[in-house]
This record gives structure tokens, sequence and C-alpha cells, in this order.
């Protein structure tokens, strides 16, 4: 289905006004710290909406050994229980989902818009933890509070079969670096993980080359390419954990990965899924032929994120659904 009049025109005022800016923002931490402040500034005026609850939470984890501390906020529908409230029964499940913004910027605050939606669509309570930026904190920092988070949430009696794990952009690589480091850990596996649009090669090879055919209104490779290098600090590209596309991919749970036709990092959430398929795991693509890099953003204002949307919810619903109970079996008599 081709993008519809409104997408069309936000992806062109996005090209004209957007893509030229983010193509030359330098890769040094000046300028990376001015866009953060300036992109916090601007989150203020987003509102998670009158059918939602915002809770901050802030745990010190003072009585895990070793823990790090869980900084975030939970986003629930209106009228539903309050997150973790056990004084109905055990917790069902919650989606923890780890926000973009190239691992440099953006907060819990930024993707209100998806969060809140996903509470509502699902009616899971949605932890997004504050996890460390670079490049003040690089690469594994991030993961470190990522699977801080998880275990937070196993710790307080939500069962991993209704763990639902996302991310977008670079937050879809955290997510599926976590997945990643729940199996080599050997920490229960969640029920699934939705990626949107995922920036999944740090290094950039792929994206770059889309990046000669691709009319990306918003992403630049080679933008992406310098931030990166903020992003992994002195280790480099070395640390295997960065490395989605060669990771075993062993007792992988369902995964849904949607991303936009005409962005660069469409080639990388591709060949993500021939990895992942080719492991066996149960991987779902869906390529959403014209839209913008995390479109699923705009969920308020383009059909297509709407709709997108609801896709995830069908996923989260049917990886979370509980199984079937056994027909019991008649006694035979003597």
């Amino acid at each position: 289905m081709d993008p519809s009049v409104r997408s069309r025109a936000i992806s062109g005022a996005l090209r004209l006004g957007v893509h030229p800016f983010m193509h030359r923002v330098p890769g040094h931490a000046p300028s990376i710290r001015t866009a953060r402040s300036a992109v916090d500034a601007a989150s203020l005026l987003l509102r998670a909406g009158s059918r939602v609850r915002v809770v901050p939470l802030d745990d010190p984890r003072v009585e895990s050994r070793g823990g790090r501390p869980v900084k975030g906020e939970w986003v629930v529908a209106r009228d539903a229980p309050e997150a973790l409230d056990t004084s109905q029964g055990p917790v069902p499940g919650a989606i923890l989902y780890l926000h973009g913004g190239g691992y440099v910027v953006c907060s819990p605050r930024t993707h209100r818009p998806i969060t809140s939606r996903l509470a509502l669509d699902t009616g899971l309570p949605v932890l997004v933890p504050r996890y460390r930026l670079a490049p003040e904190h690089p690469f594994p920092a991030a993961l470190e509070d990522a699977v801080a988070a998880y275990r937070w949430l196993l710790d307080r009696g939500v069962p991993a079969s209704g763990i639902v794990v996302a991310g977008d952009s670079a937050g879809g690589h955290l997510a599926a670096t976590l997945a990643g480091e729940i199996c080599r850990t050997g920490l229960p596996s969640p029920a699934g993980i939705v990626l949107f649009s995922p920036w999944v090669d740090l290094t950039c090879e792929l994206s770059t080359r889309e990046q000669q055919r691709a009319r990306d209104p918003y992403i630049s490779a080679y933008a992406a390419r310098r931030v990166a290098r903020l992003v992994v600090g002195p280790a480099g590209f070395d640390d295997p954990r960065l490395a989605l596309l060669t990771c075993a991919w062993t007792d992988t749970p369902p995964v849904l990965i949607q991303v936009g036709g005409a962005e660069v990092l469409r080639p990388e959430a591709e060949a993500l899924a021939d990895a992942l398929t080719a492991a066996g795991a149960d991987c779902e693509l869906q390529v959403w032929k014209g839209q913008m890099h995390v479109f699923q953003m705009l969920n308020r204002v383009l059909p297509e994120a709407s709709a997108a949307m609801r896709d995830v919810a069908r996923f989260v619903a049917s990886v979370t659904a509980p199984a079937p109970a056994e027909p019991e079996q008649p006694e035979v008599a003597a």
C-alpha cells in the first residue's frame, strides 16, 4: 500500500528541514551534549495523554548485592491496576521498553508517544528504564542497565513468559543485545521481542551503502557512524555483544521487526531477520512502504503508524497468552 498523503507530507518536511541538520551532526561530545539538552527541552512539551498514568521509578537496589540501580518510569493505562500491584494476585506481565536516540540522547519522556500507546493497546504496564548514555558512559553501560531492569522485573515476580522486550533504533539494538545476554547468562527467556527500526550494525556498513539509494527523510548513515564511535568508546567495535548479525541466536523467543521502507536502516533490519530465521527463530519482518525511521512515534497522526502499533499489540497478545490447559484424561475403569 502506498504511503498516505499525511505520511508523504511529513516525510517531505523532514527531508527538507531535518535531514540536512542530522547529516552534519558532528561526532564529538560537546555537540552531543548540546543536542541532548535540546531534545530534553523539547520533550517537556510531550504529554503522555489523559488515558495513561506515568509513575517515576527510582530503585537503588540496595537489597541486591552488586545490582545496579534501576531508574526510569512506568507507563500504565489509567484504568489498569498499579504497576506490580500484587494485591490482586501475581502480576501477569510487562513490557520492558528501551528507548532510542543513538545511545547518546533521548529519555523515557521522549518516547511516551510509543510507550503510552503500548500500555493502552496491550493492557500491560510498560517499564522504561533511564539507562546511562554515551559518551560519558560507553557500551556496555547501557546493556548493564538493561539487564538490571530485566532482573528487577523477575525479582518482583513478573514471569519471564509474560515479559516482552521492545525498543526502537539504538534501543532496538539494545533490546536485541539484551536478548543475547539473557541467553548467554542463563536468565529465563522473555516471551517475545519487538524491534522498531533497529540500528543493527553500529559499524554502519550496510546503511552507508543504502544511503546512496534511500531517500530517508531523517537518518543519515554517515552521522550515525560518527556517533557510533562515541558509543563504543576506546574499546572500539570488537565487543562481540555489539555484533548482532553474527550472534548465535539460540533459543530466541519470537521476534517482530518493523522498519520503514524509505529508511537507510532497512537493509540492517532485513539482515537481522535473515540471521534470526537461519538460526531457527520465529521472526516476523514488516517493511512498511515509504515510511521513515521509527514512524510509530507518530501513531496519533499517521494511519500507518497506528496500524503498525495494532500489529504490535497483536504480537504481544500472541506471545504472552497462557498455553491452553491440557484436557483431563478420563479415568479408565479397572
